[in-house]
């Protein structure tokens, strides 16, 4: 595999925990960011959503509290809203150059490691 493997996660969700998990089990060499220890800018999360080809809607944790005003909300004021509180990112979000998934359920992972 040409391009590092890149897990986005919070060290306390538990898919995070089990993605990791089958991270180092594989072998592979990833490199683990805590998005709240290094808060993502508004440019990177543009570009994790462009790579992982989804709506920004399917990134929002919509049963966090904080969701709950941005029902009418454009992608731009929900990207602000998801930089300004991680609580709103949906986890773990795994990349390897060009390619991202949200590893939910955590095997998604292993899409990553064939």
């Amino acid at each position: 595999m040409t391009d590092k493997i890149v897990i986005y996660q919070k060290p306390t969700c538990s898919k995070c925990r089990a993605t990791l998990s089958l991270l180092k089990e594989s072998g592979e060499e990833f490199e683990s960011i805590n998005y709240y220890e290094t808060p993502l800018t508004a440019g990177e999360l543009r570009e994790l959503i462009q790579k992982l080809n989804l709506p920004v809607r399917d990134i929002l944790r919509k049963d966090e509290p904080a969701a709950h005003n941005l029902s009418a909300a454009s992608d731009d004021e929900i990207i602000k809203a998801m930089v300004e509180n991680p609580d709103l990112i949906q986890r773990p979000i795994v990349v390897s150059g060009d390619r991202a998934k949200l590893c939910r359920p955590p095997e998604t992972v292993m899409d990553f490691l064939k």
